[in-house]
């Protein structure tokens, strides 16, 4: 539960965030630079979970922030906070990368077909260490919260935003977006031997 205290943050953020990209829109890219540092994260964080390959995370979280400085000037306060706007813009380029890219048929396959089906690229070694991040992935979503295995599961897959999830749940949009941070927090933590060595 937030406090008064983390709701003021919030606000303050918002309004920090806000101003960043008006002076984005009037071309400032120290400005950019500085929203890139506090919100790029999230943005990635977003699109990982619905690519679930971090090399294509990385060419469209660049395309996300190029939108962000061509795009700067359409952000309107008033119909909802910097980072609503900048998630759907990382959620609608991921979803997109997906829906044209070889990711979507991949994860329409059962295990074993795309596991047969590497069989002819991927040595014994590459394929079990690939089956044994899989496996730490399925280990450490359920040892989330089941609040937070859902949320991260809808952002997942389904690529649904936080406003999406908040309707579909019937929750308070900051709590959806309390138990995705905390939840995504503690995944980052249980799988930080994956990520630091295994790319």
């Amino acid at each position: 539960m937030s406090s008064p205290q983390d709701s003021i943050q919030a606000v303050t953020r918002d309004q920090d965030w806000a101003a960043l990209l008006a002076a984005v829109a009037a071309g400032d890219q120290a400005a950019l630079a500085t929203f890139y540092d506090g919100t790029s994260r999230l943005a990635f964080g977003l699109i990982l979970r619905v690519l679930g390959d971090r090399a294509s995370a990385e060419e469209v979280l660049l395309d996300v922030y190029t939108q962000v400085w061509r795009q700067a000037a359409s952000y309107d306060r008033s119909r909802g906070t910097p980072l609503a706007w900048l998630t759907t813009i990382a959620r609608t380029r991921a979803l997109d990368r997906l829906r044209s890219g070889w990711q979507e048929q991949q994860r329409k396959q059962p295990l074993d077909d795309l596991f047969d089906a590497q069989s002819h690229e991927a040595n014994p070694e590459e394929t079990t260490a690939l089956f044994e991040h899989q496996q730490l992935v399925r280990k450490a979503l359920a040892a989330l919260s089941p609040e937070q295995r859902q949320v991260i599961e809808l952002a997942y897959y389904a690529g649904l935003s936080h406003t999406e999830i908040a309707e579909r749940l019937n929750q308070p949009l900051g709590t959806v977006k309390t138990r995705t941070r905390l939840g995504l927090l503690k995944l980052r933590d249980l799988l930080r031997p994956v990520l630091e060595g295994g790319q």
